[in-house]
């Protein structure tokens, strides 16, 4: 069985969620909304905007309203991030191992394209990818793994082929929904705040492919 791995983009290749709370701490407070950290580690984290702009407003956000909220809170965090671009420990170096032994890599995130081209264009990523989606591409947000097995379709592998590194709640139940393995990266959130996964690291340092490919193997649960 051909073989695949698949990337979550917020705190699975850079850890970006500090920034996101800027930006969502400088959005909310145009509107005199001041959420804690708590708050957002339940509430933003992994979530998709409009799930969190709901949560926060308190009624639903979609259609128009939501393109255009969207918009403004992406645009915050890039104007943020733009200059602060770097990967997790050790990602670089895992990743071209991928590429070197051959595997097809993806990445699969809840963002908007924008977000990804900013940071797959600064770390140089696109031309390693033989698929890379969004938050466009799908109608579904995780934990549906839609994202994932449109993600394993276009790369011509079997989602049981299909290794998945995810940070969140809704992402590593994406990863599992879809009959992926998957490895928590324990960026933002404890091994008990997550579902259970097949392994577990805290960075990519000293992650060697063939030894992870050959240990997923054996996990079953």
């Amino acid at each position: 069985m051909s073989k695949a791995v698949l990337f979550d983009m917020d705190g699975v290749i850079c850890h970006t969620n500090p920034f996101h709370s800027l930006a969502f701490k400088e959005f909310f407070a145009k509107r005199n909304l001041f959420p804690t950290e708590e708050e957002f580690s339940l509430h933003m984290y992994g979530k998709s905007n409009s799930y969190i702009m709901s949560h926060f407003f308190g009624r639903k956000i979609q259609g128009e309203e939501l393109l255009k909220l969207e918009d403004e809170k992406e645009s915050l965090f890039r104007n943020i991030y733009q200059h602060h671009v770097e990967p997790i420990s050790g990602f670089m170096d895992f990743f071209l191992k991928l590429k070197d032994q051959g595997l097809k890599t993806a990445v699969a995130t809840s963002a908007p394209m924008a977000n990804l081209e900013l940071i797959a264009g600064k770390l140089d990523l696109f031309r390693h990818f033989e698929s890379a989606m969004a938050s466009e591409h799908v109608t579904r947000h995780k934990p549906d793994p839609e994202i994932y097995l449109k993600s394993a379709e276009k790369l011509g592998v079997d989602p049981q082929g299909c290794v998945v590194f995810e940070d969140s709640f809704s992402g590593v139940t994406a990863g599992l929904n879809a009959g992926m393995k998957v490895v928590g990266v324990l960026s933002s959130h404890s091994k008990n705040e997550l579902p259970v996964c097949h392994h577990y690291i805290e960075n990519y340092q000293g992650l060697e492919p063939e030894m992870l490919m050959e240990y997923l193997q054996n996990q079953t649960f």
